[in-house]
């Protein structure tokens, strides 16, 4: 059998760890298509039931044996894994899940040591995580997408991990693989609020005609015109503050003194290539005049938002 005898899952995140075990029961039955797959739980097992599993059949064949919860064996069926790991059986694969953490550690330690081939399968909770996994997601179903445009599918569709990689695959059948904000606005504006925050980044881009299709299609789902004014303050202001940054200043350091996270000032640097000092003032006089638009000053907010979007737009350079 090709696939290795002893596979370790560990971590929590539901989605990669089931697709680590389909993974591992395609990889065997592409060799055996008759392998027959067993899954485990701790409370099934007694003393002796690993033994009798993977002991040779009269029928012939292969086996998967998927071991959930692999923290909660116990010390005695801890050992009796062990045991058996240290001379596998040539036709079972088995599969011991783990969850992680300190509970069970005896487990990992020990399938670790007899060189079990370890897959990692950690909860993903930061957003460069996601971003990176969407990205990923939309490589594996054929296409291409930026880290900007994985931010807006997120923004979009929310932190689960099923539904993003419904999303990614879904989205690469749709567009033909090629994934930008302008694609993830158009198919999933009726699920989600188009962000004021993207149409400001539009707007500080360049990108009038992109950044007033995005700009109607967050007032038609109810994005009131006040959070979009306050989007694109906190991007012109975003420009300012990081072109005002000393010069030098960088990393985790330039962060902590702007209170911007990492990925938003390496943006906003790339932004500021296109940008003058005077640029800068000048959009934030417009942004200043829109807030007082919006706020009661103007009888038509959409009207004044999107003169404020020319506005930002031509003040680049």
């Amino acid at each position: 059998m090709s696939v290795e005898p002893i596979i370790l899952v560990v971590g929590d995140e539901e989605l990669l760890v089931e697709r680590a075990i389909g993974e591992v029961v395609a990889s065997v039955r592409a060799n055996d298509p008759e392998a027959e797959v067993i899954d485990l739980g701790p409370g099934g097992l007694e003393t002796g039931r690993i033994a009798e599993l993977t002991s040779p059949s009269l029928f012939g064949g292969g086996k998967v044996l998927v071991l959930r919860a692999a923290q909660d064996l116990g010390k005695d069926l801890t050992a009796e894994v062990l045991t058996y790991a240290k001379l596998p059986a040539d036709d079972v694969v088995l599969v011991a899940v783990h969850h992680g953490g300190a509970k069970g550690k005896a487990l990992v330690d020990g399938l670790t040591k007899l060189k079990a081939r370890k897959i990692a399968c950690p909860k993903i909770t930061k957003m460069g995580e996601r971003v990176d996994f969407v990205r990923s997601e939309v490589r594996r179903a054929g296409g291409k997408i930026s880290a900007d445009g994985a931010r807006g599918l997120i923004e979009a569709v929310g932190n689960d991990l099923r539904e993003l990689a419904a999303a990614c695959s879904q989205l690469v059948a749709d567009t033909g693989g090629r994934i930008d904000d302008a694609a993830v606005a158009r198919y999933y504006r009726g699920r989600a609020e188009v962000s004021g925050f993207t149409v400001a980044d539009k707007a500080i881009e360049g990108q009038l005609a992109e950044a007033l299709e995005q700009l109607r299609w967050a007032l038609a789902t109810g994005v009131a015109p006040v959070l979009i004014v306050s989007a694109l303050a906190q991007g012109v202001r975003g420009l300012a503050k990081v072109g005002g940054a000393p010069r030098g200043a960088r990393g985790a350091a330039l962060a902590k003194d702007l209170g911007m996270p990492p990925w938003k000032i390496d943006r906003v640097q790339k932004q500021l290539r296109a940008w003058s000092a005077d640029g800068v003032a000048k959009a934030l006089t417009a942004v200043a005049k829109a807030d007082e638009q919006v706020k009661g000053g103007s009888a038509d907010p959409a009207y004044a938002l999107e003169k404020t979007v020319s506005e930002i737009v031509a003040a680049r350079g």
